[in-house]
């Protein structure tokens, strides 16, 4: 018995040898060093701190949610300097790791990596240098063993100073690789409000609110040619038979949400601009030849003089199950670019998430609300075939519809044609269709009614047309193209706005027509540096470059920022000329 108790005793000294041996060489195992975005910072303002960690090799500290509640999580504190609010931490992803000791596979950072912080000065510090420690509470583990938890810190030098001193950027290689859009959280943008909503709901409410969330996207205005063209495509289809007609539309209603929902998760896990698949020349051909395809079936084309194989062929795909399900996943990609602030907000979560089942089935479930009102409009406009006296007229209005998809494939088909030409394509063609209307197509021109309608429709889209070829001194705010050494510039102005466009983005356009064009925008973008950046091209490095550096995550976006590029306002999709004069007159840009 005394030489079990002496055993005991020896692996009990042992035991604490080795913990105040590990406990000593813990300053060796975990180093932190800490980078600030800016070299002086104003009183009240916020501020972008990088820490850098780095591991000794063999050993791994424990993430901020480790998965056993018997380890401690890492978790980051500030001191040396009152009131400061600690914002947001953007911890990185961790890896699973199956420790010897271990039953169940714990979550771990290994090797060197680096922990973005967002924090928040009170307009009471005191104008001076000071010094900020930044604490990193821990616990590192081995195969063998764990040591007890510790604290590593690093002192960082800040300068309080007023607004009139000139501030300017540092560190920027540094920021410029880190992921900070978790740390995008400026008051009431609705990015930030969609997540904070759906990280205290549970995932039935979640999906409720992103069900009318999708609800909601069908009051976008570039969302609008979808319902004329579910009328056109369904108008005269299933002999009124009220259970095709239904099948038909949940068809559509479907594969817009197979599109919508890939489209979505395959942007928010590579990183990709959102709506971005419309760059795709590929893409944009078949999108092209589905809307002709079915314009021409309006037209009645497929009806004679074809192969009884093909004519088969074309009948389904004009009438048939398989022919909505396809012009649902067409319709999908159209609406990609229909994007809003929800949408993007809806992005940066799922990225955040980085769960494909979870980003599936959130960006499924927006998709079923963006289309569940197409539902009742295949059932309603295919039921237009059952009124009074339909062959006299329901032709006519196929040839309408037909003359809709055929502008829509022009205009998706301009992406791949040469500025100055596609300026000019769709105002002929608008020409040429009134034209044809007017003195060409006599379907049902003995229904009064239906005439003076179609005559009047006619003469609008003439007019139009005509005056869209006019040479005109479009008004706008003085665009520069952006590029990195322009941003020196910004000391000489009130701030800077950058517009992140992509030619493809409908919202892009409504923008530069509706709001960059009113005269109160235009005199008040005068005290600014005005850039323009370019995101068609989503996969180029330049692009990718952009990007990552303002985590953009959708287009349009266009940025406010102040003379010492600290960003002021965030604003994605449209906003009207009176709301962006509000953005332009912030105080803080004073």
């Amino acid at each position: 018995m005394k030489k079990i108790f002496a055993n005991i005793i020896l692996l009990i000294i042992l035991f604490n040898l080795q913990i105040h041996s590990q406990s000593f060489n813990q300053e060796e195992l975990i180093k932190i060093k800490s980078y600030s975005s800016l070299d002086k910072s104003v009183i009240g303002s916020e501020l972008l701190i990088a820490v850098e960690v780095n591991i000794a090799e063999n050993w791994h500290i424990n993430s901020d949610s480790p998965k056993d509640e018997f380890l401690v999580p890492t978790s980051i504190f500030i001191s040396g300097v009152d009131n400061i609010e600690l914002i947001k931490i953007a911890y990185p992803p961790a890896k699973e790791y199956k420790f010897n000791f271990s039953e169940n596979p714990v979550l771990v950072w290994e090797g060197n990596f680096f922990i973005p912080i967002k924090i928040k000065f009170s307009d009471k510090q005191i104008l001076g240098k000071h010094s900020l420690i930044i604490n990193m509470e821990y616990q590192a583990c081995n195969n063998v063993s764990c040591l007890a938890p510790n604290v590593v810190s690093d002192t960082l030098e800040i300068e309080f100073v007023t607004k009139q001193t000139p501030i300017n950027q540092i560190n920027q290689d540094i920021f410029q690789k880190l992921n900070t859009s978790q740390l995008i959280t400026n008051a009431g943008s609705n990015e930030d409000s969609l997540q904070n909503k759906l990280e205290k709901s549970g995932i039935l409410l979640s999906l409720i609110f992103v069900f009318l969330g999708g609800l909601a996207l069908n009051l976008t205005p570039c969302v609008y040619p979808l319902i004329p063209i579910t009328i056109g495509y369904f108008g005269g289809q299933s002999e009124g038979k009220t259970s095709k007609l239904f099948m038909m539309g949940l068809l559509f209603v479907l594969g817009m949400a197979v599109t919508y929902s890939l489209i979505g998760v395959i942007t928010s896990l590579t990183g990709a601009v959102f709506g971005a698949l419309l760059q795709n020349p590929f893409v944009i051909i078949v999108i092209v030849g589905i809307l002709v395809a079915l314009s021409l079936s309006m037209f009645g084309v497929y009806e004679f003089k074809l192969p009884d194989s093909i004519v088969a062929r074309a009948s389904a795909t004009k009438t048939g199950y398989y022919g909505s399900f396809f012009m649902g996943l067409t319709m999908g990609i159209i609406a990609a670019p229909c994007i809003g602030p929800f949408v993007l907000g809806l992005v940066t979560y799922v990225a955040a998430k980085g769960d494909p089942l979870f980003g599936f089935l959130m960006f499924f479930i927006l998709s079923l609300g963006l289309g569940f009102p197409y539902l009742f409009l295949a059932v309603f406009s295919g039921k237009i075939k059952s009124l009074p006296r339909a062959g006299l007229w329901m032709e006519a209005v196929k040839h309408i519809f037909g003359i809709i998809l055929l502008g829509m494939a022009i205009y998706f088909a301009l992406n791949l044609i040469p500025k100055p030409y596609s300026d000019f394509i769709l105002p002929i063609y608008g020409i040429i269709s009134a034209f044809y209307l007017l003195f060409f197509d006599k379907a049902a021109n003995s229904v009064k009614g239906f005439k003076i309608f179609k005559i009047a429709f006619s003469i609008i889209v003439l007019i139009i047309s005509v005056y869209s070829l006019i040479p005109s001194e479009k008004k706008s705010i003085d665009w520069i193209k952006y590029s990195d050494s322009e941003l020196v510039k910004a000391s000489e102005k009130k701030g800077v706005i950058i517009d992140f466009y992509a030619d493809w983005c409908i919202p892009c356009k409504e923008l530069d027509a509706m709001t960059f064009s009113d005269e109160k925008v235009i005199e008040l973008s005068k005290d600014f540096l005005n850039l323009k950046a370019d995101m068609t091209k989503s996969l180029s490095p330049e692009v990718e470059q952009l990007r990552n550096k303002y985590n953009i995550v959708g287009v349009p976006t266009v940025l406010i920022l102040d003379s010492k590029l600290n960003e002021i306002h965030r604003i994605t999709g449209f906003v009207n000329a009176e709301e962006f004069s509000k953005f332009l007159k912030d105080e803080r840009l004073k």
